[in-house]
């Protein structure tokens, strides 16, 4: 018997937007052990470590999440995105991102901005979820 492989069909758009996330997170990982990512620092103390790693793994998991194509993972992926949101907001306040210059505003401010693209970009593709 010869078997068939199994083939999924991803809209290109969650393609494009699972593997910027898994990027993002990634880059936010290394942003977090090296304090500097294109031009953008945190605070060189072991809680910015702490925080925003975790945060850039659950940026990637969520992309990750999205390529399975099934609702319940595209409904954690989004969880795990207000967590990343939150947590970003969190690491302002705290001032594990510092925010003062202009570039470090702009970043932070568009960086948090795409995670809330991100989730509202999945809440208008539930459809495509199984």
């Amino acid at each position: 018997m010869h078997e068939q492989p199994v083939r999924t069909n991803r809209p290109r758009g969650i393609v494009v937007v699972a593997t910027l996330m898994i990027l993002f997170g990634l880059a936010e990982v290394v942003t977090a052990f090296t304090h500097h990512f294109l031009g953008l620092v945190t605070a060189r103390m072991m809680a910015a470590i702490y925080m925003g790693a975790p945060l850039g793994i659950l940026y990637a998991a969520a992309g990750l999440l999205i390529l399975m194509m099934k609702r319940w993972a595209a409904a954690v992926a989004m969880v795990f995105l207000v967590v990343v949101i939150i947590g970003r907001i969190f690491m302002v306040v705290t001032g594990m991102y510092p925010m003062g210059s202009s570039p470090q505003r702009f970043g932070m401010i568009v960086g948090t901005l795409i995670v809330a693209y991100f989730i509202s970009y999945l809440r208008s593709k539930r459809y495509s979820f199984t």
